[in-house]
């Protein structure tokens, strides 16, 4: 019988090894993951109960909040808990489930951006019948499709990865499990489950990406063509957070999961993966509130609200 060995967890790499400088990553990151679910849980709140804010655009946006939320949580607190800590492993069953995770709900905000700009589409390109093309049923099976989508390649990928054998180095070269370093350290020869699902996921954000190019191109000739400049002051400001978060996820992603996984990544390639796993979820709620009026108006009334009550 060949000998084997039973994976009962795995080694992620730690920032650095000196203790004080992960305890400092340890609060760096405990910052950022504060604002982050505080940004994301306030759009969700505000979303939620201003009336105003009940369009297609931030019902979207309202998702796209749930699932930065959800891939944050996934990553960022296990890699504060192992800096404070003062150890790197997580369990066999963590990481499936973190590679599920950040499939899953990488996948499924992947095509929210896309049905993003597709409303901002219909809203500047045909904005008589915007009602009619979007209305909630249609915004409703979006969503739907986009966590069927983003389940579909979490299972894909998971199932796909950890199929196969892991009978040596067990020090994965990321601060989380993720496919390409896990594949690294697979000893299994044949990669073909996980090549066909890469490959599919690869036609996946091709077409996502065409998709929302499409849906710029045609804006932006809609844009010009608008005689006001107050009128293309506002489309541009409706649109250009939706294509700096998207340049931002999408590039960042396509990077770091084509790129080859060097033997012992630098601390470079470790802030390459903090740009598309933590850096998107952070900046949308700052991105998207910062420069909306709505959302200063809806925060600006539930501050009053509350502030009445408690006055009360």
């Amino acid at each position: 019988m060949d000998n084997y060995t039973v994976v009962m967890e795995f080694f992620l790499m730690e920032f650095s090894d000196t203790r004080e400088l992960r305890v400092l990553h340890g609060f760096l990151f405990m910052l950022i993951y504060l604002a982050t679910l505080i940004g994301n849980f306030l759009i969700i709140v505000l979303v939620t109960l201003d009336q105003c804010l009940h369009t297609p655009m931030y019902f979207f946006l309202k998702i796209l909040s749930f699932f930065d939320f959800c891939l944050i949580s996934t990553i960022v607190p296990k890699s504060i808990l192992n800096s404070f800590s003062n150890k790197s492993t997580i369990s066999f069953l963590g990481c499936v489930l973190q590679v599920l995770l950040v499939i899953h709900f990488a996948g499924s905000e992947v095509f929210i951006l896309t049905a993003m700009s597709y409303d901002r589409y219909v809203a500047i390109c045909h904005p008589l019948h915007y009602d009619i093309i979007m209305n909630k049923a249609v915004c409703v099976q979006m969503a739907a499709v986009s966590w069927f989508f983003g389940g579909f390649f979490g299972g894909l990928y998971s199932g796909g990865t950890f199929s196969l054998s892991f009978c040596g180095s067990k020090s994965v070269p990321q601060f989380f499990c993720d496919v390409p370093s896990l594949l690294k350290i697979s000893c299994s020869k044949d990669h073909l489950t996980i090549n066909i699902s890469v490959t599919i996921g690869i036609f996946y954000g091709f077409f996502c990406l065409l998709a929302i190019a499409f849906s710029y191109v045609c804006i932006f000739s809609a844009v010009l063509s608008i005689p006001s400049v107050q009128g293309r002051s506002k489309a541009f400001s409706t649109c250009l957070p939706h294509l700096i978060v998207v340049a931002t996820f999408l590039l960042t992603g396509a990077i770091a999961y084509l790129k080859p996984v060097p033997e012992s990544p630098s601390l470079l390639d470790l802030l390459l993966s903090v740009l598309y796993s933590v850096l998107p979820p952070t900046l949308n709620p700052i991105i998207y509130s910062l420069r909306n009026k709505e959302i200063k108006a809806a925060l600006r009334k539930l501050l009053w609200k509350l502030g009445g009550n408690v006055k009360q």
